[in-house]
């Protein structure tokens, strides 16, 4: 008796959780179909690997959908086709770009939609017309296709590197170390020889800074013996200049008296002409005796006069 009491009472429990379960399912069924979704449409040329069939849709990391459908665009095999349920109370505007984005480390996408303003214009769909929302390209693709090219890069490194670390080029690359010791080393002789010159230099301007000095300062006194100098002899110019037109004035005036004939030159100058002859008459006996008996002209004795009473 108490055995069946048992069963009844699980039975019935089964019962009712099976018509809950039914319940609940009928519900979230109900609440499922009370939401109107449109569709819309991402094409992509990237690999999608990692997204599937109702796989999360996101607005600025909110959901709003789901992936309905993934394929080959036929028209175009390079293309891949990816249809979307969003739901219709999410507006999707026209400068909005789609992309996928990795879930975690778990490897599974999702498609990321980011971007729009308020002032474009929203994409409406109809039973006829699938809007498409542009893509770009997603930030794994994108960090793939860096590493690649940064991978690509650096095996052209490594290669150059190999060529340049070669035997000969180390052999090149020390004489060029040896080479440029000794430019170093004469290099820091002619810098001493420089700063020797540079000393010379200061020394040579000095020099010649000091010289310059001592001339300004002679040029200085010359122009003051200059003015000294100019002060006497402008007078004494002047004066010989006023005195050489007294005798030009006095010339004109003798000229025009001897025009004139106010005087009598043969008068003036007879007597004067009579001395001259008579010094010439001396000068001739002088010479005479002086070209035949010259010691005596010279050394001999002149006879003393004798006075008055002797």
């Amino acid at each position: 008796m108490y055995s069946k009491v048992n069963y009844t009472i699980v039975g019935l429990f089964v019962v009712l959780f099976s018509i809950g379960m039914a319940w609940f399912a009928f519900w979230l069924a109900k609440y499922g179909l009370e939401e109107d979704y449109y569709t819309y449409k991402v094409e992509m040329k990237e690999s999608i690997a990692g997204l599937s069939k109702d796989s999360n849709v996101k607005l600025h990391g909110v959901d709003v959908g789901r992936v309905s459908a993934i394929r080959i665009n036929p028209e175009n095999i390079e293309s891949i086709e990816i249809l979307l349920e969003i739901r219709k109370e999410i507006p999707i505007k026209e400068d909005m770009k789609a992309s996928t984005q990795m879930l975690g480390v778990t490897g599974l996408l999702s498609i990321e939609i980011d971007g729009g303003t308020n002032n474009a214009k929203t994409l409406e769909p109809t039973a006829e017309y699938i809007p498409l929302i542009p893509s770009k390209t997603s930030l794994l693709s994108t960090l793939t296709t860096n590493l690649s090219s940064m991978s690509e890069k650096l095996d052209k490194v490594l290669s150059q590197s190999q060529k340049l670390l070669s035997n000969k080029n180390i052999d090149t690359f020390g004489k060029i170390l040896m080479n440029a010791e000794k430019v170093t080393q004469k290099t820091e002789q002619l810098e001493e020889k420089a700063i020797l010159t540079l000393d010379a230099l200061k020394i040579s301007i000095h020099e010649a800074r000091q010289n310059f000095t001592k001339v300004t300062k002679d040029f200085k006194k010359i122009q003051l013996d200059f003015a000294e100098i100019k002060g006497v002899t402008v007078p004494m110019v002047n004066k010989v200049m006023q005195t050489s037109k007294n005798f030009n004035r006095v010339t004109l005036k003798m000229e025009k008296t001897l025009d004139r004939g106010d005087y009598n030159v043969k008068k003036i100058f007879e007597p004067f002409l009579v001395d001259i002859g008579i010094v010439s008459e001396q000068m001739n006996d002088l010479v005479k005796e002086l070209q035949q008996n010259p010691s005596g002209v010279l050394f001999k004795s002149r006879k003393h006069r004798k006075g008055p009473g002797e």
